[in-house]
């Protein structure tokens, strides 16, 4: 089958480690099942990946890709949850297994024609949504709904600020957050990006670090280090950050006097559950609101997508197609 496979870590110049071409079929472990991809996404975990991070080369080659949407064996039309792991050794949440990984860390990933997965990993793709928009959905979009419902324990009404609009998790987060009616502020450098951030729902958008004109209940962080200390300042007392990524750097400073002094939490989350994507899915055909492809490529033009990605030349996800 075709596939995009890490061959080599190269921490300076990711791409150097992506190989496309053929590869073998996946093995079928006992409970698995197969997926015919019909399209998959691309995510910074993917970069990441080339970069060594979560994937040791003692683990190469290792075919990419967390996301798909495609056909099960008994032709239903499926969403592939990517977060393998053990409900029960997570206290009901697999995203908790101390022993958990996402699809392409031990196991191989989602840009190929073929993928296999637990059964349990499985959701029933919704008529109204497409392979494509389907494939957004288990890790930008999912890590977003598990975010701003879950752990930002917003409450109707809120407000709540989106650092770096552009990017899966952020896009994913201003089209959340405007359909379940919160006032939702949005920031990039670009007046470009920012534009988009409005018309996906955004009632504000202003530059990166820009003083908003309220302070706000929580903030979705994804992007670290460079927005890190306007996201303290932007909070309301005892509001909290809702973090998920640091693609800027990861170790800015904490600044634990505005932390105590205003009683904010910073709340770490990660992906989430099969449930959650199965509710996700389920929110997207109620509401009408659509995952933002900024491409679709045929999975032969992975390097153009991953540059694409590395040089932060997008809005919204980029879609491989078999």
């Amino acid at each position: 089958m075709f596939a995009v496979t890490a061959t080599k870590i190269d921490a300076d110049n990711p791409l150097n480690g992506l190989t496309a071409g053929e590869r073998p079929d996946p093995d079928v472990p006992d409970g698995w099942t197969t997926v015919t991809v019909k399209a998959a996404a691309l995510n910074h975990h993917d970069l990441w990946s080339l970069k060594g991070v979560g994937l040791p080369a003692d683990r190469l080659p290792m075919i990419l890709g967390c996301d798909a949407a495609g056909v099960d064996e008994d032709g239903n039309e499926v969403i592939v949850h990517s977060v393998l792991g053990d409900p029960g050794r997570g206290g009901g949440d697999e995203t908790l297994d101390p022993k958990r990984s996402l699809l392409s860390e031990v196991h191989p990933g989602t840009l190929a024609e073929k993928v296999a997965v637990p059964r349990r990993n499985l959701v029933p793709k919704p008529a109204g949504l497409s392979f494509e928009e389907a494939a957004c959905l288990p890790t930008a979009w999912l890590t977003a709904y598990r975010m701003l419902f879950d752990k930002a324990g917003l409450q109707p009404g809120a407000t709540v600020l989106v650092q770096g609009a552009g990017g899966g998790v952020a896009t994913a987060a201003i089209a959340l957050a405007s359909a379940a009616g919160y006032r939702v502020y949005a920031t990039s450098r670009t007046e470009e990006k920012r534009a988009r951030a409005r018309e996906l729902g955004a009632d504000v958008a202003v530059e990166t670090g820009a003083r908003l004109p309220e302070r706000v209940d929580a903030v979705i962080e994804t992007v670290g280090q460079a927005t890190w200390s306007h996201s303290l300042k932007s909070l309301r007392p005892g509001g909290r950050i809702v973090v998920s990524g640091a693609t800027s750097g990861a170790v800015p400073p904490a600044e634990l006097n505005r932390v105590f002094f205003l009683q904010l939490s910073v709340i770490g989350s990660t992906m989430g559950t099969r449930d959650q994507l199965e509710r996700l899915a389920r929110f997207l055909v109620k509401t009408g609101t659509r995952p933002v492809i900024d491409r679709t490529l045929p999975l032969s033009r992975a390097h153009e997508g991953f540059a694409a990605m590395a040089e932060g030349d997008l809005f919204g996800k980029i879609i491989f197609t078999p």
